[in-house]
């Protein structure tokens, strides 16, 4: 056999066949091409017909206006039968004047129906922050510790059911003032439902994360932050959409009862005045808020669910 020196300390052993062949260069050895892989072939995406994206514009789109065609219809039918009842056409048109104006203010007791709305969701706001802040933690104290779970879940059992409106006096007696009664109201019908979906998102948690974290010696604070958050970020959304939406329903209620400034005193306040095309437009005004408000907190949850970015 016979032996190539390309560089320094390396030598390529050639067959004695080739002996008479002269040895490669390093130099053609680099410079011979290099054989390229081929470009990946772009999925080519399915084209839509025109046709197709207008039937599924109307499946989407046909069905809900139906629905509130039939609701309408019921609506002019009932009107006829009454004289008192206000008819589609007359709530539009009051509507249309209602709305010209929202924010004129002629007194504490006379102003326009956007204060109103505004008044409500501030309490909400309030009472529903409270309960977040107070739940949330709560929730994960008694999913993470059966001793404080076997404590807290037989006074939990007996007050959830309680009506939020029951609630209403004792805020009245210790706050002696309707604005903190009607939130007080609000933070104990919104806490329930996060302190029993934080503590089920807890109980849920696969053992083997906290196995692991105890052989690492991780402390509570990252236990809670590192492993039992991530997992229970779900199940909390949940509770806040939950609660969310009582928080709305209740305070329609309590401000009926404790009057003021706030859409439940105003459409009392319009049944007094025998305005009742108001009290409907009122009725779409709650809903269409609290949908507004549930479809805002969807949004979050998807934003924080699993496989988002």
């Amino acid at each position: 056999m016979n032996t190539a020196t390309l560089s320094p300390g390396l030598m390529v052993v050639r067959p004695d066949a080739d002996a008479d062949a002269p040895p490669a260069k390093e130099t053609d050895m680099a410079a011979a091409p290099l054989a390229k892989a081929p470009a990946p072939v772009a999925a080519a995406e399915p084209s839509v017909s025109f046709g197709e994206r207008f039937s599924n514009f109307i499946r989407a789109v046909l069905p809900p206006l139906l629905g509130f065609a039939f609701v309408i219809g019921v609506w002019a039918l009932v009107a006829m039968k009454s004289a008192d009842f206000p008819s589609p056409a007359k709530t539009l048109d009051a509507a249309v004047v209602l709305f010209s104006d929202p924010f004129y203010s002629n007194g504490p007791n006379d102003q326009g129906i956007g204060w109103n709305i505004l008044s409500s969701l501030k309490r909400v706001a309030i009472g529903f922050g409270v309960a977040a802040l107070v739940g949330i933690p709560l929730g994960f104290i008694i999913g993470r510790f059966a001793f404080m779970n076997s404590m807290l879940e037989p006074i939990i059992s007996i007050l959830r059911p309680v009506s939020p409106l029951a609630w209403l006096p004792i805020g009245l007696m210790v706050f002696k003032a309707a604005d903190p009664a009607s939130t007080w109201t609000i933070f104990i019908c919104s806490i329930w439902p996060m302190i029993l979906n934080t503590a089920q998102g807890v109980q849920r948690v696969p053992q083997d994360y906290l196995n692991v974290a105890r052989v690492l010696n991780l402390s509570e604070f990252k236990i809670i932050t590192k492993i039992l958050f991530p997992s229970v970020l779900p199940y909390m959304l949940t509770g806040i959409r939950l609660s969310i939406g009582t928080a709305w329903l209740v305070i329609v209620a309590a401000e009926m009862l404790t009057g003021g400034v706030g859409i439940g005193f105003w459409v009392w306040d319009e049944w007094n005045n025998l305005k009742v095309e108001h009290i409907i437009i009122a009725i779409f005004v709650i809903g269409i808020v609290g949908l507004l408000l549930e479809q805002f907190l969807l949004l979050i949850a998807r934003r924080f669910s699993y496989g988002n970015t």
